[in-house]
């Protein structure tokens, strides 16, 4: 394990103060730079450690911010906000964009190595940069299955890798078939993983909150579903040597 360092980030978005969770890698030269986009409920502890993670890969990470340092455990306060989020993808790209500019000011993250991972809203956020043009090196989405504006896709300049739990009720099979056709008219180079039996968040450890129905942790494939999200970074953007380690 690599020694990194970690720093929390103020920053505005979305008419609100966003506290982000930056983790740098060892070394002092510019590296390949990762966003993470929470599930529905906020910037919590599991993101922060995907952060971490990844900074341990080697990568500048910065776990972003949804709801202006807000953690929402209340199943109807998450979906008050995150609904009318989902349903405006203006707003969306507003607080990916602020949170990439963050990530591009860091002294450490090369601007012109940037992948976007995310999980539910996070992922759609993630799409929703990718259909603006934004110049990415890949996306991931995971419970995120969003579909865009017509015609946008096309501006998607990288390969898209998306995970889905084979029962989640949130992202049916009539969803996946939506953002399946939306990638395929896009002539997008994209993937879809369907994890056989998984719920919707089954990457996510169990929480002591309510959830919203149809959640569930799969431990297994929360395993598999982070090595395809390491292994689309490994294809589309490797770590190499850091002259300044």
């Amino acid at each position: 394990m690599t020694t990194i360092t970690t720093r929390t980030v103020a920053y505005p978005a979305d008419d609100l103060t966003m506290i982000g969770h930056l983790s740098l890698p060892a070394g002092t030269g510019p590296r390949p730079a990762v966003l993470i986009g929470p599930e529905g409920t906020g910037l919590g502890d599991v993101e922060r450690r995907r952060a971490e993670a990844l900074a341990e890969l080697g990568y500048v990470a910065l776990a972003f911010d949804l709801h202006g340092r807000r953690y929402l455990e209340d199943p109807e306060e998450m979906l008050a906000r995150c609904l009318p989020l989902l349903a405006d993808p203006d707003r969306m790209r507003g607080i990916g964009h602020a949170a990439l500019d963050v990530l591009r000011a860091e002294s450490r993250a090369d601007p012109d190595r940037i992948a976007a991972v995310g999980y539910g809203t996070g992922g759609a956020v993630a799409l929703e940069l990718g259909r603006n043009g934004v110049d990415l090196r890949a996306i991931g989405t995971v419970n995120g299955l969003t579909t865009g504006r017509p015609g946008e896709a096309a501006r998607i300049r990288c390969p898209v890798w998306a995970g889905v739990g084979s029962e989640d009720p949130i992202m049916p099979p009539a969803q996946r078939d939506a953002f399946a056709a939306e990638m395929r008219a896009a002539d997008v180079d994209w993937r879809l993983t369907v994890y056989g039996g998984a719920l919707h968040a089954f990457h996510h450890p169990p929480v002591d909150h309510p959830t919203v129905p149809g959640v569930g942790h799969h431990p297994r494939h929360a395993r598999r579903a982070w090595r395809d999200v390491v292994d689309l970074l490994a294809e589309c953007l490797p770590v190499t040597e850091d002259p300044g380690a």
